[in-house]
C-alpha cells in the first residue's frame, strides 16, 4: 500500500472522527442546567481559543501570528459569522430536538452554493440546484412541524446557525484562505467580547453552576476543539465532495447520542424532512464526488 493511499485512508478515519465530536454538542447542551447561550457561547469559547492557539503555534513552530494576520479581512468577516452560527447553533439545540437542529444545520453547504453564486459568481452546476430544490422541501416539512408545535424560535435559530457557517465558508472561498483555524480562532476571541458584553449588558453575569461551566469547557476542547483540528488534518487528503458526506457523521450521530442517552425522540415530519435533506446533500456530494477523481484505496 503506497503512502499516498494509508494517508487517504487516515484523512478519511480523521473527518469521520471529527463529524463524531461535533455530534455531541446536542448531548452536551442536554447536560446544561442553568447557564444561557451567550454564557454558554462564552466559557465554550475560553476553552476552545487557547486549543486553537495552541495548535496554530506548534503548525508555526512558534510564531502564529503571521498566519493569524494573513486571515485579513476575510477572517474577520468569517469570525463574526461564525459568533451567529455557534450563538445561533446553541440556542437551537436549547429550543427544539436536536435531531431538527442537526438536520437544519446540515443545509448550510446550499447556503454557501447560493451565496457563492450571487456574491462571488460562482458556477452552480444544474445538479446542485436540483439539489437545492429537494433540500427546500426538506427545510419546509421540519419548519412547518415547529411552527405546529411552538417551536418556531429553534428553527430559525438553526437556519440562522447555518447560515453563518455559510458565510463563514464564502469568506474564506473569497481570499482562497485554505486554512480555516485563524479565522475560528478569531471567531472564538469575538464570542469571548461579544458573549461576555452580552452578559453583562443583560444582568446575566457569568455566575453560573460548575458543572455548566465544566459541560461548556468540555464541548470547547472536545466537541468544537478537536473536531476542528481533526477536520482539518483529514481535509488536507481528502477531496471536498468527499468532506460533505463524511462530515454528515455528526448530522447522524448528534441525534442518536440523545437518543441512546436520554431517551429523546423526533417527531415524523422532522425525520421526513430530515432525511430528504440528508438525501439531496449527498446526491449533491456523489456528483461532485463524479466529476473528479479522488485517491485509490
Amino acid at each position: 500500500m503506497s503512502s499516498t493511499e494509508i494517508n487517504y485512508r487516515r484523512g478519511v478515519l480523521l473527518v469521520l472522527v471529527a463529524g463524531i465530536c461535533w455530534s455531541s454538542m446536542g448531548l452536551g447542551i442536554r447536560h446544561i442546567e442553568v447557564a444561557n447561550v451567550w454564557q454558554i457561547l462564552f466559557f465554550r469559547s475560553i476553552a476552545l481559543t487557547p486549543l486553537l492557539l495552541l495548535f496554530i503555534t506548534l503548525r508555526a513552530r512558534g510564531n502564529p501570528f503571521p498566519i493569524i494576520q494573513k486571515a485579513g479581512l476575510a477572517g474577520v468577516i468569517g469570525g463574526f459569522s461564525l459568533v451567529f452560527a455557534f450563538s445561533g447553533g446553541i440556542l437551537a439545540v436549547q429550543t427544539t430536538t436536536v435531531a431538527n437542529a442537526m438536520f437544519l444545520f446540515a443545509a448550510a453547504p446550499f447556503f454557501a452554493a447560493v451565496l457563492g453564486w450571487l456574491v462571488l459568481k460562482e458556477h452552480v452546476q444544474k445538479a446542485t440546484w436540483i439539489s437545492m430544490m429537494a433540500a427546500l422541501v426538506g427545510i419546509f416539512i421540519m419548519v412547518w412541524e415547529g411552527i405546529s408545535i411552538g417551536r418556531i424560535i429553534g428553527n430559525v435559530s438553526a437556519l440562522i446557525s447555518a447560515l453563518g457557517f455559510a458565510i463563514f465558508t464564502i469568506s474564506l472561498r473569497w481570499k482562497k484562505l485554505e486554512d480555516m483555524l485563524p479565522t475560528v480562532f478569531l471567531a472564538g476571541l469575538f464570542a469571548i467580547i461579544i458573549a461576555g458584553a452580552i452578559c453583562q449588558i443583560k444582568g446575566y453575569g457569568l455566575d453560573v453552576p460548575g458543572g455548566d461551566i465544566l459541560v461548556a469547557v468540555a464541548l470547547g476542547i472536545f466537541q468544537v476543539g478537536a473536531g476542528l483540528i481533526l477536520y482539518t488534518l483529514g481535509s488536507k487528503v481528502v477531496p471536498s465532495a468527499e468532506l460533505t458526506l463524511l462530515s454528515m457523521t455528526e448530522v447522524v450521530f448528534g441525534p442518536f447520542w440523545v437518543w441512546l442517552f436520554l431517551g429523546e425522540t423526533a417527531g415524523v415530519y422532522t425525520l421526513l424532512g430530515g432525511m430528504i435533506l440528508l438525501i439531496a446533500i449527498a446526491s449533491n456530494a456523489l456528483l461532485g464526488l463524479s466529476r473528479k477523481p479522488i485517491p485509490s484505496i
